[in-house]
């Protein structure tokens, strides 16, 4: 009898003692993955700051002629985003677009108009800003009315595909929340468009308007926080695991 008890009392022990290693193990698990992923963070810490810094050199460096043709196959972001550049060619202005777009200067568009060049081929060239009030055509005729080709400086930019926040393109209506270059390509008729778009800089519009000169180059970099925050995990759980087995020795 004493004998069935004793074996009674010892199976609860054991399977007690089974459960803290296991949680224990579990917990090991999780430090690792913890600082798997911390690691991984510090990498894309360095990584972003290293693009930052080419970004900051491409946008401050001489002005140079705009990939052409031969070259659209090759651009990205990772290497051309932001590089200072600029062109030659004719715009036209009744092919412009208005999407809309907020700035330090409030709420409003953006003007895009189709630059046709020597070449045939077509870059479409962010002008600048508008505010919501002077975005009839008329408010900005001053900008229009010089014939014969035009030189453009400014940054170059990717396409922008889809639409803006919550918010889908509707080219039927001429509505534009991105600056879609193949979609608005394809709604005025253009054709040999750059798989890109210019940012003008700021020299001024006759008339003053668009605006030019308004691109904000920043990058969202919280890597740091991440990586932090998945080191303070893996030592939550460390801490767990040597509490787990300090309770077991003693």
């Amino acid at each position: 009898m004493t004998k069935d008890r004793s074996a009674e009392e010892t199976r609860p022990s054991v399977s007690s003692s089974r459960s803290r290693l296991a949680f224990a193990g579990l917990m090991m698990f999780l430090v690792v993955v913890f600082i798997s992923l911390g690691t991984w963070q510090i990498q894309r810490l360095f990584w972003k700051l290293d693009l930052i810094e080419r970004v900051e050199t491409r946008v401050h460096d001489q002005a140079v002629p705009a990939p052409s043709r031969s070259e659209w196959a090759r651009v990205e972001a990772a290497n051309d985003e932001y590089r200072h550049v600029t062109v030659k060619g004719f715009f036209e202005h009744d092919k412009s677009v208005l999407v809309q777009a907020v700035t330090e200067r409030g709420a409003g568009f953006w003007v895009l108009t189709p630059l046709h060049l020597d070449d045939a081929t077509t870059i479409l060239i962010n002008r600048g800003f508008v505010p919501t009030d002077r975005s009839a055509r008329d408010a900005r005729l001053g900008s229009e009315l010089a014939a014969g080709p035009v030189s453009v400086t400014g940054l170059f930019r990717m396409n922008e595909p889809a639409g803006g926040f919550l918010r889908s393109n509707d080219p039927a209506n001429n509505r534009w929340f991105s600056r879609d270059v193949a979609a608005i390509a394809a709604s005025k008729g253009l054709t040999d468009v750059a798989p890109y778009f210019i940012d003008a800089d700021a020299t001024p519009n006759p008339g003053g308007l668009p605006i030019g000169g308004l691109t904000v180059v920043a990058f969202r970099n919280s890597h740091l926080v991440y990586a932090l925050t998945w080191y303070s995990l893996a030592i939550m759980s460390a801490v767990a695991v040597w509490f787990i087995l300090r309770r077991r020795a003693v």
